[in-house]
């Protein structure tokens, strides 16, 4: 198994998200080390998230199991049944389709880092809880729940 070097790993930083659902999530940033890795099975991202950020829009997935593991720092998970801190050594498991929403943010004044893996299906629909917002894995963009394209993307 090939070592990555992460210096080697492109850091995109914010979400795609159209604005303004985008500003929350503006500074944090990823490095996709399944990619990087040749994985196509499953995706592992090295997430960052700085004080103050989100890590995504309140969000629940169709068709793909979800899981955070927590390197370093403190973040609050929010899901619909209330809110959980997470610390370095914590993980948190999001099975597909239970429609429960979740994102985390980052509510102490230090750097968060945690690795997020998904199981990559291509039918999986994503849908945000609080917001009119929703985009499918297969082409990655993101529309209102009526199907309707926002306007740019």
């Amino acid at each position: 198994m090939p070592k990555i070097d992460l210096a080697t790993v492109p850091v995109r930083p914010g979400s795609g998200y159209p604005p303004p659902f985008d500003a929350p999530c503006a500074a944090r940033t990823r490095r996709r080390l399944g990619d990087a890795g040749g994985l196509s099975d499953f995706g592992v991202n090295l997430m960052t998230l700085p004080a103050g950020s989100w890590s995504s829009q309140r969000h629940w997935h169709s068709h793909e199991d979800e899981l955070v593991y927590i390197l370093e720092g403190e973040v609050t998970l929010i899901e619909d049944g209330g809110e959980t801190i997470l610390k370095a050594g914590d993980c948190a498991t999001f099975a597909k389709n239970t429609g429960n929403g979740h994102h985390m943010i980052n509510r102490s004044s230090a750097m968060a880092v945690y690795l997020e893996v998904g199981s990559r299906n291509p039918q999986d629909l994503i849908t945000c809880s609080d917001i009119d917002m929703m985009s499918g894995s297969s082409d990655g963009r993101f529309v209102h729940k009526d199907g309707t394209p926002y306007t740019g993307s």
